[in-house]
């Protein structure tokens, strides 16, 4: 009985914050994530579910940042450590319990046909264009993954992330170990 009040609850909170966000006329056009010491903003449309943190199964032979597959609501899931991509390094994953439980997996939205999810430190909300008060394209060395730079009124950096294109590049694909293919 009190899970099922404790539901009805959290579903008439967020029926009265989605009648909020409409009415505020403001459109929320990225999730904010932190991962390491980056800070990144995913587009909701690439984005899909959040899970809160699962251990993968390790699997061998794989790229450092690859931290195994899990199950994730019935589906089996990559799961890539953000951070250590981006460095090209291992993925360590948050050491105490209490960074562990903001740790979140953020699952690929399914239209992008790629069963991964992507280890953030942290979520920081949902923001939107008037959140930040400059941007600048990306430079010419940057990843192809990477969209603009936004700079928020408080001058943290936030580096926007296509993941369709990250989906795509052959070095996220390939998690087969380098040691494995002759590098």
């Amino acid at each position: 009985m009190a899970n099922r009040d404790a539901l009805r609850a959290f579903q008439s909170r967020l029926a009265s914050r989605l009648q909020a966000a409409r009415t505020t006329g403001i459109a929320a056009t990225w999730l904010a994530v932190e991962a390491g010491e980056g800070k990144y903003l995913f587009p909701l449309g690439h984005a899909g579910e959040i899970f809160p943190w699962t251990p993968p199964q390790p699997v061998p032979y794989t790229e450092p940042w690859f931290l195994g597959v899990a199950n994730l609501r019935g589906g089996l899931y990559g799961v890539v450590h953000l951070a250590g991509f981006a460095a090209g390094t291992a993925g360590a994953v948050a050491g105490t319990e209490a960074a562990r439980m903001q740790s979140r997996l953020v699952a690929f939205n399914e239209l992008l046909e790629v069963n991964c999810a992507l280890l953030v430190d942290r979520l920081a909300g949902l923001r939107g264009a008037e959140a930040f008060a400059a941007a600048e394209p990306p430079g010419a060395d940057a990843p192809a993954w990477f969209g603009h730079l936004y700079t928020d009124a408080a001058g943290e950096r936030w580096q926007e992330v296509n993941l369709q294109a990250l989906s795509q590049q052959p070095q996220f694909l390939s998690i087969g170990a380098s040691a494995l293919h002759g590098a």
